[in-house]
């Protein structure tokens, strides 16, 4: 057997653990400031230099950036000028419709592998989701960042490195670049009672870990979106 020695994992790389999972799963949101190193340092009970290696790493991934005489951010799609798919959209007459076909393949597959790996963690963020979701709506707000935080919740509970970063680049486009779109969707209340229903229905599939039906449920909800842009 070909075995390896384990290694302790370093504390900085820790660190950037906490902090990039805060971003894949939508609670630290695109343009929203992280906090100053020295608070996040105490908050973690570790070195400000500890801090600092973390956040370097994020800024070379393209997760975070730093801002002269602001502070650190969290990077939004004007942001991330090297994304390839931005530059396809960018280039190609790209459409809602487009988005929303790539989003059905890669959705689809994130909540049937949700329901077979999701934590107790994961669920309750996707509960948290839904709830600030509805929370937001009822103050007159769209709810399109926590609608976003949902399935980027449903991505994470993928554990699949590579899917939480397709998604994650791809609702930077979606979900900010359309918010317009979005918002004539949002406009009907009858609309905003379907989302959440669905969302709902992902949500329990996905805690009772049922991979057929979590995939079902969240095909149901996409090609719903699909109909009602395709009406307008």
């Amino acid at each position: 057997m070909n075995l390896r020695p384990i290694k302790p994992k370093r504390v900085s790389d820790q660190v950037f653990e906490q902090l990039r999972e805060l971003i894949f799963r939508g609670e630290l949101k695109p343009g929203e400031q992280l906090l100053p190193e020295r608070e996040l340092a105490g908050s973690l009970e570790v070195s400000r230099t500890t801090v600092r290696h973390a956040i370097n790493k994020l800024v070379t991934l393209g997760l975070l950036e730093h801002r002269q005489g602001q502070g650190t951010f969290v990077t939004t799609p004007d942001g991330q000028k090297k994304n390839p798919l931005a530059t396809i959209i960018a280039v190609d007459e790209v459409t809602i419709h487009d988005l929303l076909e790539v989003r059905l393949g890669l959705e689809c597959n994130a909540a049937r592998m949700a329901a077979m790996r999701a934590t107790a963690q994961d669920l309750h963020n996707l509960s948290k989701s839904i709830d600030e979701m509805r929370a937001t709506i009822k103050t007159g707000n769209l709810g399109s960042e926590a609608d976003a935080a949902f399935h980027m919740a449903v991505t994470f509970a993928t554990k699949n490195p590579v899917q939480i970063h397709l998604m994650r680049n791809f609702y930077d486009l979606l979900f900010l670049g359309i918010k317009r779109n979005l918002s004539h969707l949002y406009d009907d209340p009858d609309n905003i009672s379907t989302v959440l229903a669905a969302h709902q229905k992902v949500y329990e599939a996905i805690a009772d870990h049922e991979p057929d039906r979590a995939e079902t449920a969240m095909r149901e909800h996409i090609n719903h979106v699909q109909e009602w842009f395709r009406k307008r």
